[in-house]
């Protein structure tokens, strides 16, 4: 057992997991933030905000980013995810889930935001998904870094041959 600076004591399965999702989040942070600022023309306010609310937008839709992130591998791992990061296929079913938690959330927020309360709006730039009528940019940002994400926080864990 390993004692942590509260006085707790944590199994090394729990120092494990905790290590993997410290390992997710250093990927999850600074990805999510780099994206924020990258899509930032395909809005509007790219155009029409100045440069502080554009980086105010930014920096909010990370910390939100950072939100989706964490209620989507949690509620993940208390649904399915015993024996993460241990155990092959309750990472990969951990990984699939939090990626499809994570992504319907941004769907729903996307059309919310857009669509009902219109606080923001995609610029003429933002490529839309024809059925969803979401851009591809947000999408594609709730698939590949969390997929980055676990890739970076699994990697010691990926040489365990259970299934």
């Amino acid at each position: 057992m390993s004692v942590v600076a509260t006085g707790v004591r944590l199994s090394s399965t729990d120092s494990i997991s905790l290590t993997a999702q410290r390992r997710y989040f250093s990927v999850i942070i600074p990805a999510n933030l780099t994206w924020e600022f990258a899509h930032m023309p395909l809005y509007t306010i790219w155009n029409e905000g100045t440069r502080g609310e554009i980086v105010f937008a930014a920096v909010h839709c990370t910390g939100g980013d950072i939100l989706i992130a964490m209620s989507a591998l949690m509620l993940a791992l208390m649904l399915i995810g015993r024996g993460w990061p241990h155990i092959a296929a309750t990472r990969r079913s951990v990984t699939v889930l939090t990626v499809v938690l994570g992504l319907g959330y941004t769907l729903f927020s996307e059309w919310l935001n857009i669509v009902i309360r219109a606080a923001w709006a995609y610029s003429n730039l933002m490529p839309i998904i024809p059925v969803l009528d979401a851009g591809l940019s947000p999408v594609l940002q709730w698939i590949s870094i969390p997929l980055v994400a676990f890739w970076w926080a699994l990697r010691p864990f990926n040489n365990d041959r259970e299934t």
